[in-house]
């Protein structure tokens, strides 16, 4: 059977004027991420990116560890969804990521703030009662990463491996499909998802399934560090 690895990106850039690229952190898990790779994975036949920033520069530094020079191709199948978009629905003000960032400063613990703001963000999404509301609803999200999905799945050959560096909402969607989950348990598994991760998917011909999930070990011990999640 042949190989799927659906990575998520290293940590970004949370709170900087330009979210879309790695932090230092998240740059030295991608590094430590292709090098374990390098030990796990004999042979890369196909890799791809959801076309963000954050997904090549997570996708580059983990190849150059491998030392593996596979062409990087990018499908915006397996793009995140806009969270800027999904906050600035629930809290209208926060369109201004300026003024968001001012206001979440001024409070104790900012990450913390947000993720408690953005949860309810994401399931006043999910809950589907406000689509007009959102340029890409979820269900629609859902159906494009199922499409990125299939495409991948028809172009591999027996017992190919690819990788797919992407983002948590993607990886989600995939497990919500292939697990059969609910939305709102779909909702938790995305919190619990760490950064340069690894989720596999094994294939045949005729069909997919999901092998491991939020696969983190490399982090662990000595370089617990690292764990991260936003």
């Amino acid at each position: 059977m042949g190989a799927i690895l659906l990575i998520r990106h290293g940590q970004a850039s949370f709170g900087a004027g330009d979210y879309d690229q790695l932090s230092a952190t998240g740059f030295t898990q991608s590094r430590v991420l292709g090098e374990s790779l390098k030990q796990r994975v004999l042979k890369v036949d196909q890799v791809l990116t959801g076309g963000m920033r954050r997904h090549r520069q997570t996708a580059e530094t983990a190849l150059a560890a491998m030392g593996v020079d596979t062409k990087i191709e990018d499908d915006a199948g397996w793009a995140e969804y806009d969270h800027v978009a999904v906050i600035a629905a629930h809290r209208p003000e926060w369109a201004d990521q300026t003024r968001m960032m001012a206001e979440l400063n001024k409070l104790p613990n900012p990450r913390r703030a947000f993720q408690q703001e953005f949860e309810q963000a994401t399931a006043r999404w999910i809950g589907g009662l406000h689509d007009d509301n959102y340029p890409e609803s979820w269900r629609a999200f859902c159906v494009r990463v199922q499409q990125a999905l299939q495409r991948l799945h028809a172009r591999l050959g027996k017992s190919q491996t690819a990788l797919v560096f992407t983002s948590g909402g993607p990886i989600s969607a995939v497990a919500q499909q292939l697990l059969h989950l609910s939305d709102a348990n779909t909702l938790r598994l995305n919190w619990t998802l760490a950064n340069a991760a690894i989720s596999k998917l094994i294939y045949s011909e005729r069909a997919l399934y999901l092998s491991t999930l939020n696969d983190h070990a490399h982090f662990e011990g000595a370089r617990a560090d690292l764990i991260t999640y936003r």
